[in-house]
Order: C-alpha cells, then sequence, then structure tokens
C-alpha cells in the first residue's frame, strides 16, 4: 500500500525547500503527499529555532500527534530541521512515540537515515523534486560562517557548505521544465556562494539564461557580499529581479559591533545606497531591544531607516535564545521593548505607504502569478484591469496604490 506524506513546515523558505528535498526521498521509496494530517500514513514536522515562539509552535504540534499516531498503529512520525538539531535526543524521551529525529545538520544524509530506521521500503530512482506554482525554489549553500551573538543558526545548521553549480543549474531546469517561471535561490547568506570560480553573481547570470526562467530571485543576502560584480550583475541583467531584502538588524554601530554583524552603519548606508542606483528596492529585518541597545542607538536605527527608505520592513523585539552569547546579557525591560518597536512599526508603516505612491505612473514587467495579480520586478503586486495567462509577463503602467496593492492599465 502506498504511504502518504503531510509535511507540516514552520520556518522560512529555505525551511520549505527542506521539506520538499527531504519528501523527494520518500517520493523515491513510493510515498505520495497526502493533503492533511487524517489521510496520512508519514508525517514531517521541518521546524525553526530562530525565535523562541517557532520553536514552541513546533513542539506544541509534535505533542499534539500523540493521540494522531494511537488512532492507526504503524503511523510514522519525523521531526527534523532546526529545532531538531537544537534539541536533539531529548526529544524521544519527552514523546516516546517519536520514531525519527533528523537534524538540520542531516539534510544530506536524511536518506540515509530513512533506511537505518526500517520504517521504509528500501529507495529507487531518486526523481526531479516536484515544483508546485510559479517559484521553484532551489538550495545553494547550507550553514552560516557568521556568529553573531543573538543567533542561533550557526549551531544547528553549522558552516557554510556551497553545492556544486551544475547541481544548482540541473534543479532549475528541472523546476522550469516543470513550470516554475521564477527560480528563488535560497541560502543563509546566500550571496557569500562561490563554488570555485563560479561567484553568487556568475550563480544569478547563469540561472537566469536557464531556458524557461524569466525571474530570478534570492535570500537571504548579508550585507557583507553587497560585491561590485554583484552589483554589476543586477544592472545588466534585466531577469534578476530589482529587490532585496537585506536584513540589517540595527542602525547603530554600536550595536552592530556587540552583534558581530561584521559592518558599520556608514558601511550599511554606502551599500543601501549602492543598491538602489543598480535601481533595486530593499525590505530589511529590523531587531530593536538587543541587550546593549540605548535610546541613541534606537534613535540611530530611526534615522537610518529613514535615510534608507526601506518599502517594507520585517521588525522584531529582541528574543534570547539559549545557547547565544547573547542570552548571557541583561534584557532590557519589557515595556522599552514594547514602545520601541511601536515607534519603529509606525515608521515603517508611513515609509510603506510612501513607497507603494512612489510607484505611481511608473511602467513595470508583472509577472502574473494569478489571471489578474501578480508582482513587478522590484516585488510589488499588481492588479490588471484585464486576465492573463498565468505565468506570462505583462507590461503595465501603474495608475494607484490602495495599501499593499498596486493597480496598472495596460
Amino acid at each position: 500500500m502506498t504511504q502518504k506524506v503531510f509535511l507540516q513546515t514552520f520556518g522560512c523558505q529555505m525551511n520549505l525547500a527542506d521539506s520538499d528535498e527531504m519528501f523527494n526521498h520518500l517520493r523515491a521509496r513510493g510515498a505520495q503527499k497526502a493533503q492533511t494530517p487524517e489521510e496520512a500514513d508519514i508525517i514531517l514536522v521541518n521546524t525553526c529555532t530562530v525565535r523562541e515562539h517557532a520553536e514552541h509552535r513546533a513542539v506544541s504540534f509534535l505533542g499534539r500527534l500523540a493521540k494522531w499516531k494511537k488512532e492507526r498503529p504503524g503511523r510514522i512520525i519525523i521531526f527534523a530541521g532546526c529545532a531538531a538539531q537544537r534539541l536533539g535526543n531529548q526529544l524521544k524521551k519527552e514523546f516516546p512515540f517519536l520514531d525519527i529525529v533528523a537534524g538540520a545538520k542531516s539534510m544530506d544524509t536524511f536518506s540515509a537515515l530513512l533506511d537505518k530506521s526500517g520504517l521504509f521500503p528500501p529507495a529507487q530512482e531518486v526523481l526531479p523534486p516536484q515544483t508546485e506554482g510559479l517559484t521553484g525554489y532551489v538550495t545553494i549553500m547550507r550553514g552560516c560562517d557568521f556568529r553573531c551573538t543573538y543567533c542561533i543558526v550557526p549551531y544547528v545548521r553549522g558552516g557554510v557548505k556551497c553545492l556544486p553549480h551544475e547541481q544548482i543549474l540541473q534543479e532549475a531546469a528541472q523546476k522550469a521544465a516543470q513550470g516554475a517561471k521564477e527560480i528563488m535561490l535560497l541560502g543563509q547568506t546566500v550571496n557569500a556562494y562561490r563554488d570555485g570560480d563560479v561567484s553568487f553573481a556568475d550563480l544569478l547570470n547563469r540561472v537566469s539564461q536557464v531556458p524557461g526562467v524569466e525571474r530570478v530571485r534570492f535570500m537571504s543576502p548579508h550585507p557583507a557580499y553587497i560585491t561590485p560584480d554583484f552589483l554589476a550583475a543586477v544592472r545588466d541583467n534585466p531577469k534578476i529581479a530589482k529587490h532585496i531584502h537585506l536584513p540589517i538588524q540595527s542602525g547603530s554601530t554600536a550595536v552592530l559591533q556587540a552583534m558581530k554583524r561584521g559592518y558599520t552603519r556608514e558601511i550599511l548606508l554606502e551599500k543601501l545606497a549602492a543598491l538602489k542606483a543598480c535601481g533595486m528596492t530593499v525590505s530589511t529585518d529590523i531587531i530593536v531591544g538587543f541587550p546593549t541597545e540605548t535610546e541613541q542607538d534606537f534613535q540611530d536605527t530611526l534615522t537610518l531607516v529613514d535615510e534608507a527608505r526601506f518599502f517594507a520592513a520585517y521588525c522584531f523585539k529582541y528574543s534570547p535564545r539559549q545557547g547565544t552569547p547573547a542570552a548571557q546579557m541583561e534584557l532590557l525591560p519589557e515595556q522599552t521593548l514594547e514602545e520601541r518597536l511601536d515607534i519603529l512599526l509606525n515608521k515603517v508603516r508611513d515609509l510603506s505607504a510612501r513607497a507603494y505612491t512612489a510607484q505611481v505612473g511608473t511602467h513595470q514587467q508583472v509577472l502574473m502569478e494569478t489571471e489578474n495579480k501578480g508582482r513587478t520586478s522590484n516585488n510589488f503586486w499588481v492588479k490588471t484591469t484585464k486576465n492573463y495567462k498565468i505565468g506570462s509577463v505583462v507590461p503595465v503602467e501603474i495608475t494607484r496604490a490602495d495599501g499593499t496593492l498596486l493597480f496598472a492599465k495596460e
């Protein structure tokens, strides 16, 4: 009887790509995807531990699966990813019904883990990954060589390991052949990629030349690797999306040094100016209330946000992660965190509204993701007056903005 797998993924696009990769190994053993837990024989829980809340959600979900497993003998639970790496063997002690723990560092040996468990038939031919929707996610590197004092990722994913560029191009071609019009390249510090003589800029250009690919995106880059060859590729290649999500975390040099981010406020402003000179819109991540953050540090973040004019920003209160150096620091009062976050969010909302309004009157190329809605190269959502083939690229003029949606005439 064919086994059915339900995928429950917590976290970012990298986690989604990892879930697809793990499912592919199960598919090579005859499994098919289930749409609901109720119809599944296997549940694969892929987890995130960047913030405590994400880890709690995953562990709580696992706890609720005890009843699911009791309902039908032989059901299998796999707990994978970053939280699995951090919590390790204690998971099986706390949840004895758990069958397989596969930490984030086990991605390259996941197939062997399945074989070792004795719960699955031998793998047949490894099938190409399946692509659903217009965007094909392709992991190009794993791990991180930075040791930011607040971040758990290097501890659970290990150091940087870049995948061979031939493998990446092959996967991009497979996804394009299955209908993906946009390829999203993924890595913890994605723009640090290098495979021999092939730099990240080279890889962007090569992926853009894959037949069927209309647009190439990437995440998550690091400011340290905004290089001249990367900027030249973005400027000269229309298929490379003119949007970058660049996590800055703070606008204060003092806080950035305490975080061990590897750049100063001045360097950050230079990089942002260079990106905008290439026509890129920039979104970001910002942490407020890092333990060393003073009122002046917070004001430095606000003034940098004003100068950078991000079109979107994900803003978070500092959350200590056990096992990181910053977790040993004294926390700021919760009220201070709440007040600073509220001020920052209000500023970001205002800047976002202005960024959308500024698009009115411009001409854009829209990759249609539904019959009458798609995204521009610089990552704004646009609604068209007519219906078009999904996956087509439509030239439009932006006529008005309403919240986080632009309207166009063709």
